[in-house]
């Protein structure tokens, strides 16, 4: 069996983070994304890995490499332009071949892996295996309809009156069948090959297509706040260890990871969160919930429910920073100039919140 990541998105929902940068890569609880989803691929038990990308496709083959670092094998596909995920699995034809093969969207977070789904589908005779999960707004979802034997009968995105509760979740199975499907279909109002009309095809064309209900929680990480959410439940099921160094002065409970190299001085660290490695903490608060990257240093501030990237520096600020994403090389201060003033550079479609 093989795996389909999907990289290729340009990330508009997460600018100006991600004007320079794959939304993939931003860390939740200081890994990035995407190395989440290899690890869950991997520990799945398949180890040939196929990853689409598109105009950020260099840093990401720069971050990921040819995959030794997991013990699998990444074999890179170029996608001219974002047309859709069923798009993303015709343009990996060549790679994908015969094999049945999971696909997973690189900025997706599920608890719990894979590994259950992968058995499921390698033990049945079904043609599509589609992860959905119950959620409370299913009109903002892709959702699906199942009849009485658990097959899934219909598909439809974003329906004004939903015929169920069951959303997509961006994990899906799939045989060699789907190839014809993909080739089927036709662009949707929006241009793109949708993966939802692939496996309605499937579905109208007497393939078996099931689905598999994930119990746990599941975060699509399009949005900043779904980012803050995501990071929150990542760091809440880590196992907390200190291999920096924390000084005498320092508060530093028992649900807070210290990376190596990085140093706490006379501060209060408050988790779940993890201090990044090289980072530097002096005379500040980091609350529950926040993640600081690498190389990162915080003076005189306070920070809580946040993502910090690395090599940004935070001093001097009078008022706690909350529920934001910093990105990188940020330098956020207190100029002693008078007379006093705002003095903002902000990228495109930036949001800032002034008391």
């Amino acid at each position: 069996m093989k795996a389909l990541i999907l990289s290729g998105g340009k990330g508009t929902r997460l600018y100006p983070l991600t004007f320079t940068s794959a939304k993939q890569l931003i860390p939740v609880a200081n890994k990035p994304i995407l190395f989440r989803v290899i690890e869950a691929i991997r520990d799945a038990g398949i180890d040939d890995i196929g990853i689409v990308v598109g105009d950020t496709g260099e840093e990401i083959k720069t971050a990921v490499g040819r995959g030794g670092r997991w013990g699998v094998d990444v074999t890179y596909i170029h996608q001219d332009k974002p047309l859709g995920l069923a798009h993303a699995v015709k343009v990996s034809q060549d790679f994908l071949e015969e094999e049945p093969f999971v696909m997973f969207l690189g900025d997706n977070v599920i608890q719990g892996g894979i590994g259950e789904l992968v058995r499921q589908f390698e033990a049945s005779d079904w043609n599509s295996q589609i992860v959905l999960t119950r959620v409370e707004h299913p009109e903002r979802y892709g959702v699906a309809e199942l009849n009485g034997e658990g097959r899934v009968v219909h598909l439809v995105e974003k329906p004004d009156d939903p015929p169920s509760d069951l959303a997509l979740v961006g994990i899906y199975m799939f045989d060699h069948h789907v190839h014809e499907a993909v080739n089927s279909i036709t662009p949707s109002w929006r241009g793109e090959l949708e993966i939802t009309d692939a496996i309605q095809w499937l579905v109208e064309n007497d393939f078996k297509v099931y689905p598999y209900v994930h119990r746990g929680w599941w975060i699509d990480t399009g949005e900043p706040n779904e980012l803050l959410k995501a990071n929150g439940l990542v760091l809440e099921g880590l196992s907390p260890k200190v291999d920096g160094y924390v000084d005498r002065d320092s508060e530093v409970d028992s649900r807070v990871t210290v990376e190596k190299g990085a140093e706490i001085i006379n501060s209060v660290i408050r988790g779940p969160s993890i201090i990044g490695e090289r980072t530097r903490i002096v005379n500040s608060y980091v609350g529950p919930f926040t993640s600081i990257y690498h190389d990162v240093e915080i003076e005189d501030s306070e920070i809580e429910r946040a993502i910090v990237l690395e090599e940004s520096v935070i001093r001097d600020i009078p008022a706690r920073i909350q529920d934001s994403l910093i990105g990188r090389n940020v330098n956020l201060s207190r100029s002693a100039i008078k007379p006093k003033a705002y003095k903002l550079t902000l990228a495109d479609h930036s949001q800032v919140g002034i008391l």
